[in-house]
């Protein structure tokens, strides 16, 4: 593979720590240009938007290859599927995801409908790329029965008030980083942002309350060492 990083004058390290700050802070661009300059390093905020946008989907890309690898050796015990409103000039659209049984973000996909033909359509992307899992955790909405009854999955399928929790909690991550940006413009820059932050906040998921912190520290090590050896 060819350098991705050969024509510009910045170092890949300093790349790759500013779509880090970008994507995983709730950060405006003149914030991270701001902690920037705090440490020595003098670019724009209009840098950091165009480095985000090249770079951030190849390091999705390559995390996202590597754990599905990952995954796909392993059965698929539950997943949790949930659906949000998300304004764009005016106008509402709906942001899916499916998480697994233990809080890692499948897949984020962006509709203008929340009907049928969306259900169906999310659901068979995540299931060509991630196989069939033993049970799926939906809301009450409709459109999922129908959906899997179509698919041949209608006796996976459960639903409870609080079966679901754990993707209703999935979106605080990305709603503190949406408040953050102000909003989208696009539907095509929702679905961009929300892809690489899905892939960049699994990669730094430690799950921290869960483990010492010595074990923590080891993980996080660990986590910024592989986010350096990206598109190396």
């Amino acid at each position: 593979m060819s350098n991705p990083f050969r024509y510009f004058n910045s170092s890949p390290e300093v790349i790759r720590l500013v779509v880090m700050m970008y994507v995983r802070y709730p950060l405006s661009l003149r914030n991270v240009e701001d902690l920037l300059a705090e440490r020595g390093i003098d670019i724009s905020h209009e840098t950091i938007r165009f480095w985000w946008n090249r770079f951030g989907p190849m390091f999705a890309a390559e995390i996202r290859k590597n754990r599905v690898a990952r995954l796909r050796r392993f059965p698929q015990w539950r997943w949790h599927l949930d659906e949000v409103f998300v304004k764009i000039n005016g106008k509402l659209c709906y942001l899916w995801r499916a998480v697994d049984h233990e809080g890692e973000v499948l897949e984020t996909v962006v509709t203008a409908k929340r009907d049928k033909a969306a259900a169906l359509k999310f659901l068979k992307r995540i299931m060509k790329k991630y196989g069939q899992p033993r049970s799926v955790v939906t809301d009450g909405l409709c459109s999922y029965p129908a959906a899997m009854k179509e698919i041949g999955n209608a006796d996976r399928h459960e639903v409870g008030r609080r079966l679901n929790n754990r993707a209703e909690n999935s979106h605080q991550p990305f709603r503190r980083r949406e408040r953050a940006m102000q909003r989208f413009r696009s539907a095509k820059t929702l679905q961009k942002f929300s892809s690489i932050h899905a892939q960049v906040h699994n990669h730094f998921s430690q799950e921290r309350h869960l483990v010492t912190r010595e074990v923590y520290k080891q993980r996080r090590s660990a986590a910024l060492l592989e986010w350096r050896g990206l598109a190396a």
